[in-house]
């Protein structure tokens, strides 16, 4: 049993498949969309061009596909993921989904850590996809579903398959030979500022670090939440939680902090005035890019949307205020 692999590193024994017609071999190539109108609404020079990675286009609507799918093959191609193991992780939400639907397609069992505050679209997608789901309490928010799937690989390691995404070199790997290519091409070799959020690092740490590989003077900005209590699933105020392992606190040229309620007003602006629908870390990164942007006289700016809006309808921040 293998997974179609399409961001093998240079002389990577992970498995290769030409199939182009499987799920997972729709992983990867996403979209880049150009945000004039959301530049002209923030009087961002006309010399500068704000664009946006479009991740809800990958299988199961976000940029996780690309993680999950390589931590995946690089378990397989290591001997850790074997026939009969269940794959085990924790997540806000997005990870989870996407190792479920990779598990539904290859033929693995997958086991969630979920904190209960995850919103019923992605615990009802998690369970569609045939996740065993175990909700974790909601006060300990994301690092308290990591301490649980850390105490159920303890009790049975040769029951599982713990890809541990905060921690996995594979995660960020996925962004180095994917996503960061992609925006390199994408922008034909123009890209001059790269802002995404953080939750893992992975898409951060990969992408920035690709990109920096290709022209150092490429400034790489991390976003973060503002505070400690904060409502932006999937991402991590570092100084307040475990911090992942792949995590690279040197990494960043610039590093923004983003208000929960200012984010969630971006992202009802994507949708009124662009015609984007995104999560609320997608209003977080391009708040943030739009911030970079308004200091520019001239540049390219690419962000990442790390998912669509249409996993958070139940969340009522959709309905406040007018963008």
């Amino acid at each position: 049993m293998t997974t179609t692999c399409d961001f093998r590193p240079p002389g990577s024994d992970i498995p290769a498949q030409d199939d182009s017609k499987s799920i997972t071999g729709q992983i990867g190539n996403t979209p880049l969309l150009r945000l004039d109108n959301i530049a002209e609404l923030n009087e961002i020079s006309p010399k500068v061009e704000l664009y946006a990675k479009a991740e809800w286009f990958n299988p199961s609507g976000s940029v996780k596909d690309r993680a999950a799918l390589y931590m995946v093959c690089d378990g397989e191609s290591r001997g850790l993921l074997v026939p009969g193991k269940t794959i085990l992780d924790a997540s806000s939400g997005n990870t989870g989904i996407a190792l479920a639907m990779i598990g539904a397609a290859e033929g693995y069992r997958v086991r969630i850590c979920l904190p209960a505050t995850a919103g019923a679209e992605r615990k009802r997608l998690l369970r569609l996809f045939g996740a065993d789901v175990i909700e974790t309490p909601a006060a300990l928010g994301i690092d308290g579903a990591i301490v649980e799937a850390r105490r159920l690989y303890a009790l049975d390691p040769e029951r599982y398959f713990y890809p541990d995404q905060y921690n996995n070199p594979a995660n960020w790997q996925a962004h180095f030979y994917g996503t960061g290519p992609e925006i390199w091409q994408q922008t034909s070799r123009r890209v001059t500022h790269f802002v995404a959020v953080v939750g893992t690092g992975g898409t951060f740490t990969g992408t920035a670090r690709r990109l920096k590989q290709y022209d150092p003077s490429i400034e790489v900005v991390e976003v973060q939440p503002d505070s400690p209590f904060h409502g932006l699933e999937g991402m991590k105020h570092m100084a307040s939680a475990i911090v992942p392992g792949i995590y690279d606190p040197d990494l960043a040229d610039l590093r923004i902090g983003i208000n929960t309620e200012e984010a969630q007003a971006m992202a009802r602006t994507l949708g009124r005035h662009g015609g984007i629908l995104a999560g609320p870390s997608g209003g977080a990164a391009v708040l943030a890019a739009v911030q970079v942007a308004q200091k520019l006289s001239e540049g390219v700016v690419v962000t990442v949307l790390p998912d669509g809006g249409s996993r958070y309808l139940g969340d009522a921040f959709w309905d406040e205020g007018e963008a």
